[in-house]
């Protein structure tokens, strides 16, 4: 992981660490590990979050996301968060397919997990849960926004990833130059057990009102559960689904730029 050098990207990468290990919360070192910086640079900026409400500690020690970020996150939700209107979609993609069905945000170079619905299949995947963060790329979310993004973006974030690294070699740049083509033919991503043995995972793309990747739908489960027959019904399920959330994206935004402030008397 490339560290940032200036305070506020630092703070930032902090906090995403802390994110990633909620709601169990995290050890300072474990906070280290996961943001690549030093154990004392960490147990500074922790220490100095804590003072402002953007980081809290238990009483064993573990680091968690404070009470500001959440009073900060309920003032932004009104610009950013679309999770209302995407639950139902959620849902039904449980319910349709039986799988555990989940929604995700673009943030930079990653996906963050935001909703989890678990269908009547008893046996389940429990390699994605909410708050989980992964990069492009990885896991069919991921990939299936990254192969949306132009080329240059696509390259430019394999170069600076290097998700062999941590992924191992599946997720070498030329492995995954391949699964951005076939996902650029179907629209849907497959992750066939790339994580975790035997869990698979679909993925379709919703659009900002820009046509600009900006979240994804997707359903992850056993393998047996993912035939080729099975995958053709699943993703045009997907992709009905992602393009319905695209549709409500634009119109509740629509809906509020023709909203005007009443005038005053």
């Amino acid at each position: 992981m490339n560290s940032p050098v200036h305070l506020v990207g630092r703070v930032g990468t902090t906090l995403r660490a802390v994110a990633t290990h909620e709601p169990g919360g995290a050890t300072t070192s474990e906070v280290a590990r996961t943001a690549g910086l030093s154990r004392p640079t960490v147990h500074r900026l922790l220490t100095s979050m804590l003072e402002e409400g953007l980081t809290d500690r238990t009483r064993e020690g573990r680091w968690l996301l404070g009470p500001e970020l959440y009073l900060l996150g309920t003032s932004a939700a009104t610009r950013y968060d679309v999770t209302e209107l995407a639950h139902s979609v959620v849902r039904h993609l449980a319910i349709a397919t039986g799988e555990s069905a989940f929604f995700s945000a673009r943030r930079g170079n990653e996906t963050v997990c935001l909703l989890r619905e678990d269908g009547s299949h008893p046996i389940r995947s429990h390699v994605l849960h909410e708050g989980i963060r992964f990069p492009l790329g990885v896991a069919s979310a991921g990939l299936v926004i990254l192969a949306h993004l132009p080329d240059p973006e696509v390259e430019d974030h394999l170069a600076r990833a290097r998700l062999e690294d941590t992924y191992g070699e599946l997720h070498a740049s030329d492995r995954v130059r391949e699964r951005i083509a076939q996902t650029r033919v179907s629209g849907y991503a497959l992750n066939p057990g790339l994580l975790v043995a035997g869990s698979w995972g679909m993925g379709a793309a919703v659009f900002d009102e820009d046509g600009r990747p900006a979240w994804a739908l997707s359903i992850t489960g056993i393998e047996h559960r993912f035939s080729e027959d099975r995958r053709a019904e699943l993703g045009t399920l997907l992709l009905d689904s992602a393009h319905r959330l695209t549709g409500d994206v634009g119109r509740r935004r629509d809906r509020a730029r023709t909203r005007t402030p009443r005038s005053r008397a």
